[in-house]
């Protein structure tokens, strides 16, 4: 039972915010609820206390982030997903809706109802996807996640179970079924975009608990980005679109990239989430996906 039907609950809660507030937090009151809400007892209240406290992020405290209303599982060592992240979710989902209509049913001109593919690549703990996947109306999408780290695809496939979508591991498109080669309508790859030099001084938080190689971009953070955009337009279907967040001052260099690449870019900004998203269209003059 939660503890905040505890009559010790008004105490506990002092001595949480109390004791998270000495370490700096500035959301103490915050945390200290949330914590509350996940311990079944003051014992397991004071050793979460105690893990936030020596820097655990407090998503891994308490096993789950929230993301786009859903609830995911996280674990140590993986990628936490951050609330940023929702504004590059949110314009893949727009792009899968309006896939799943575009196609023309056989002798008619009225759309049909496809399952529009949608890969989450560099997938995480696959918030994306599972985002993507509650949020397409039906008949929804078919989705495919992937990542290079066993941690995070452990992780994703809980968020993403065999019902829902397929969670492989490996390097980028290697981890990819060859039948969706040529079929992606919706390409999302959250990739790691911190430059090598700047890894360093990032919060304590990512740093110390986070797997290197979800943050380092390389020498201008823009490697693994090169890489996927260089191969995009072969494994996505004609009018495709590729997604990937950066950081404002790396925008205009990702563009290029995109551009360099045979896609037609377009960067979208979200001031209030402090969020970049470029976004790659294929052509759709290839004619119909086979």
């Amino acid at each position: 039972m939660s503890l905040l039907a505890s009559p010790l609950l008004s105490s506990l809660r002092a001595a949480a915010v109390a004791r998270l507030r000495a370490t700096g937090s500035v959301f103490a009151e915050d945390e200290a609820d949330l914590l509350l809400a996940a311990a079944g007892t003051p014992a397991a209240l004071d050793a979460m206390v105690a893990r936030r406290a020596a820097g655990l992020p407090l998503e891994l405290v308490v096993g789950w982030a929230e993301f786009c209303g859903l609830r995911v599982a996280v674990a140590p060592g993986v990628f936490v997903p951050r609330r940023r992240t929702e504004f590059l979710a949110r314009q893949a989902i727009t792009l899968a809706t309006v896939a799943r209509t575009t196609a023309r049913g056989a002798g008619t001109e009225e759309p049909e109802a496809v399952r529009p593919v949608v890969v989450d690549l560099c997938c995480g703990s696959g918030a994306v996807g599972a985002a993507l996947a509650a949020a397409v109306p039906a008949p929804g999408v078919e989705l495919y996640a992937a990542d290079i780290d066993p941690a995070a695809v452990r992780c994703a496939r809980r968020n993403i179970p065999t019902t829902v979508g397929e969670v492989s591991e490996g390097d980028l498109y290697e981890a990819l079924p060859a039948a969706v080669r040529g079929r992606i309508d919706v390409l999302v790859a959250n990739v790691p975009y911190v430059p090598t030099q700047q890894v360093g001084l990032l919060p304590p938080e990512a740093r110390d608990h986070e797997p290197l190689v979800a943050l380092d971009g390389g020498a201008d953070g823009l490697d693994i980005l090169r890489r996927v955009t260089a191969a995009a337009p072969q494994w996505l279907a004609p009018g495709g679109h590729l997604l990937v967040e950066t950081s404002e001052r790396q925008a205009a260099s990702a563009a290029e990239v995109f551009r360099r690449s045979g896609l037609t870019p377009r960067v979208v900004t979200s001031e209030e989430e402090y969020a970049t998203v470029v976004i790659g269209s294929e052509s759709a003059a290839r004619g119909p996906r086979g």
